[in-house]
């Protein structure tokens, strides 16, 4: 596949290729002209001796220093190895690629007056699988990522780190060398166009989108199959209950859950015995309304993300009209309010799967079921401690989902007075989102555990899909086991989309 960076921008999709795909990327001719307009502005600015942040001009609070001509390209390549001051561990091969790929669309918009050189050689490092070594802390959201942009851009200078495919730290000279790819040289306003912008926690966020999206409907997969196993009812998701609350998030969910209990012998065993339960716990009766809420929020998070996309976001910004001008679109709070929102709902979303975990595994509330889902409870322990694991995840998103974005401190001689934080909080929604697929991991191997034990009765399609999904390493109720590997592998199904498309090709589509 090869993705085509247009004056345009990209899309989504093209990230995502780009990210995780490795995908090519070509830059379009019209781009090349668009970026060749705005960089015959800045050299007209440049050559007439005006006054222009990060043209003529320092940085920050050095903006009322004057730079003389002989010295603006040293300027920029000192700005790079400067603001290149992160710490901490490297940020994944597939942030990194996202980071770059949306810096190369941000400069293809042409209001940034770089040469085209510039997008090549960010194309290239993309081509050659090159992936600048960018720690994890160094942002704070505003001007943008500067200090993993930076190490980005350093690369470009062949100076830096890379991250090799071993995981170890390599010099960039190197890996520019071993590719056929030439250092770059920076001139007038270059270097502060490759650092100034959203790019990083962009890029993370519409990672994060794409992954919350798979784990929503995985929570209502999980969700049924627990209610399944409790012997639960399937009337509080009829659709005529939902129409009447209209959240739509809330009605896919419930569409989901009743779709996933039908065609069951488990379910058919008490489907008409109305004093089996009046009402099940919120647990089960509510999660539509929890799943449907986050689903809410994760179309927000996804409207705010493609309108970045579309966005220019550098400073200052060559408008085509000739006019050079500063902006604050790099601030980040738009994104830092979205991943943060995000994060809660995801948190949330996990919170109340492991409540149905617990339930399923107490012998006081899982209706008939064996102690912690053991049929020789005593001597075995079954999932006891697989609960224990999962509150504790629990107990780290409810930590995780408390706004970063809230978190401003100055920066910058007081210059940059107020930031946004959303590289932290696209951070760590990332790791709320890891959280939640261990989370649905537990909930997933729980509710094969008790489907299992409701033999001889037959569960749903969907439930004897998970089963045998789960065979191959949870095998059938008995003896404890060595349980880590285990929830790896069901961590690995939740994750992957096989399970997923094997219960879509036997009940249909799942919202």
């Amino acid at each position: 596949m090869t993705v085509i960076v247009e004056p345009t921008g990209v899309s989504p999709a093209d990230v995502l290729a780009v990210a995780r795909h490795s995908a090519r990327v070509e830059i379009a001719e019209a781009t090349v002209a668009a970026m060749a307009r705005s960089r015959a502005i800045v050299d007209t600015i440049e050559a007439s001796g005006r006054p222009v942040y990060g043209v003529s001009t320092g940085f920050g609070a050095l903006a009322n220093t004057s730079i003389a001509p002989e010295r603006r390209a040293e300027l920029q390549h000192a700005l790079i190895r400067s603001h290149a001051a992160g710490i901490g561990a490297p940020m994944p091969r597939e942030v990194v690629r996202a980071m770059l790929l949306l810096r190369l669309r941000s400069l293809a918009l042409g209001h940034s007056g770089v040469r085209p050189v510039l997008a090549q050689g960010i194309a290239d490092l993309l081509n050659a699988d090159i992936t600048p070594w960018v720690p994890e802390h160094g942002s704070l959201g505003a001007s943008g990522d500067l200090a993993p942009l930076a190490h980005c851009a350093l690369v470009l200078l062949g100076e830096g780190w890379v991250l090799g495919k071993d995981g170890a730290r390599t010099a960039a000279a190197e890996a520019l060398h071993a590719a056929g790819l030439s250092p770059l040289d920076l001139a007038a306003k270059e270097g502060l166009a490759l650092i100034n912008g959203t790019d990083g926690m962009l890029g993370m966020l519409l990672l994060a989108v794409e992954d919350a999206g798979h784990l929503f409907t995985m929570a209502d997969v999980t969700a049924a199959l627990a209610i399944e196993a409790m012997l639960g009812s399937e009337r509080p998701f009829l659709p005529e209950l939902h129409r009447i609350r209209p959240h739509p998030g809330q009605a896919a969910s419930a569409a989901n859950i009743h779709r996933l209990l039908q065609h069951s012998a488990i379910m058919d065993s008490h489907r008409d015995d109305l004093a089996h339960a009046v009402q099940d716990a919120y647990s089960m009766r509510c999660a539509p309304q929890v799943a449907g809420a986050a689903r809410d929020t994760l179309d927000f998070a996804t409207t705010v993300a493609g309108r970045e996309l579309r966005s220019v976001v550098d400073n200052p910004v060559v408008l085509p009209d000739g006019r050079v001008e500063s902006t604050g679109n790099f601030h980040g709070a738009p994104l830092g309010f979205a991943a943060d929102y995000l994060a809660i709902a995801a948190a949330e979303v996990g919170a109340i799967a492991e409540r149905r975990v617990d339930r399923l595994l107490d012998v006081t509330r899982n209706r008939d079921l064996p102690p912690f889902l053991s049929p020789d409870a005593g001597v075995n322990s079954g999932l006891m401690i697989a609960q224990y694991t999962a509150a504790g995840i629990v107990a780290e998103n409810r930590r995780l989902a408390s706004p970063a974005s809230v978190d401003s401190l100055p920066t910058s001689g007081m210059q940059e007075d107020h930031v946004s934080m959303g590289w932290a909080a696209a951070k760590k929604l990332r790791t709320v989102l890891d959280n939640l697929t261990s989370l649905l991991a537990v909930e997933l191997l729980s509710a094969v555990r008790g489907l299992q034990l409701r033999a001889p009765l037959t569960p749903s399609p969907a439930g004897q899909a998970a089963v045998a999904a789960m065979a191959g390493v949870a095998g059938v109720p008995g003896p404890d086991v060595f349980l880590a590997p285990v929830l790896e592998q069901a961590r690995t199904v939740v994750r992957d989309r096989a399970l997923r498309a094997d219960i879509e090709r036997r009940i249909g589509t799942l919202q």
